[in-house]
C-alpha cells in the first residue's frame, strides 16, 4: 500500500482506540505521521514507534483540544516538523453528560462543544492556511449524528451532528482550491470508550445489520480512502461505518 507517499498528516487524539488505527493505517500506505494526545504520553510513544518501525517519520505532540491555542499549534508544529501538512484527521472526542437533559452540567456543556466541535473548527481553520491543491480534512463524526437511538445521549449526539454541517459548507469553501473535506461516522467500535464487552453492547449489536462491534481498523480504511488520490471527486459527504446500525 502506497497511496499516501510523500504525505504529510496529522491525527488528533492519535494515541489510542481509533486515532491510533488511523495514525498507523496513513504510515502503512506511505504518509508522515503526527498525532495528539492529552494524557496518554506512553500510548502515544508507542504509536510514534511503530510508525517508525514502518520506516516513516512520526512525532507526538501532547496538547488538549479543549485549548485553542494548543491545537492551532499543534497543527502549525506538525507542519514546521513534517515539512508542510496534506491531511488533517479531527479524530479527538469526548463523551459527557450523559443523562437527563436538565441534570446537564454547564462544565459538560462547554468541555463537550469545546473539544467535539470548536477544536475541529479551530484545527480546521488553522490546516487550511497549509493545505494546497489534494489537501485532505476528514472529520470523525457518530452514528448517532443523525439517528439518535435511545435517550440521554443528547449533548454527545448534537456535538457531533454540529460536524455534518461544518463540512458540507467547509467543503464548498475549500473545494475551489483542491481540498476535499469529509467526514466518517463510526458506529459501536471496540474501544476504551465504548469496549464490545461493555454494559450496553448487547443492546448496540442488537440494533445492527451485522450485529457485532467494528474495529479501529475499519474506520481506518474509509479514512486512508478519503485521504487517497482516488477519493479526489469526495467531498462534502458523510460515511457510516456503523455495521449497519443507521441502514
Amino acid at each position: 500500500m502506497s497511496r499516501l507517499t510523500g504525505k504529510k498528516a496529522l491525527v488528533t487524539g492519535g494515541s489510542r482506540g481509533i486515532g491510533a488505527a488511523i495514525a498507523l493505517r496513513l504510515a502503512q500506505e506511505g504518509a508522515d505521521v503526527a498525532l495528539t494526545y492529552e494524557r496518554s504520553a506512553d500510548k502515544a510513544a508507542e504509536v510514534v514507534r511503530a510508525i517508525e518501525a514502518l520506516g516513516r517519520k512520526a512525532v507526538a505532540f501532547a496538547a488538549d483540544s479543549a485549548d485553542p491555542a494548543a491545537i492551532k499549534g499543534a497543527v502549525d508544529k506538525t507542519a514546521a516538523t513534517l515539512g508542510g501538512l496534506d491531511i488533517l484527521v479531527n479524530n479527538a472526542g469526548i463523551f459527557r453528560g450523559a443523562g437527563p437533559v436538565e441534570g446537564w452540567q454547564l462544565a459538560d456543556i462547554d468541555a463537550t462543544l469545546a473539544v467535539n466541535v470548536r477544536a475541529v473548527v479551530l484545527a480546521s481553520q488553522a490546516a487550511a492556511a497549509h493545505l494546497s491543491e489534494g489537501g485532505r480534512i476528514v472529520s470523525i463524526g457518530s452514528c448517532l449524528a443523525e439517528r439518535v437511538t435511545e435517550p440521554d445521549i443528547t449533548l454527545y449526539a448534537m456535538s457531533k451532528a454540529a460536524l455534518i454541517g461544518f463540512t458540507k459548507g467547509l467543503a464548498r469553501d475549500l473545494g475551489p482550491r483542491g481540498v476535499t473535506v469529509n467526514i466518517v461516522h463510526p458506529g459501536s467500535t471496540d474501544t476504551d470508550m465504548n469496549p464490545a464487552s461493555g454494559p450496553q453492547a448487547d443492546a448496540q449489536r442488537a440494533r445492527m445489520a451485522i450485529p457485532r462491534y467494528g474495529k479501529p481498523e475499519d474506520i481506518a480504511s474509509m479514512v486512508a480512502y478519503l485521504a487517497s488520490e482516488e477519493a479526489r471527486f469526495v467531498t462534502g459527504a458523510g460515511f457510516a461505518v456503523d455495521g449497519g446500525v443507521n441502514s
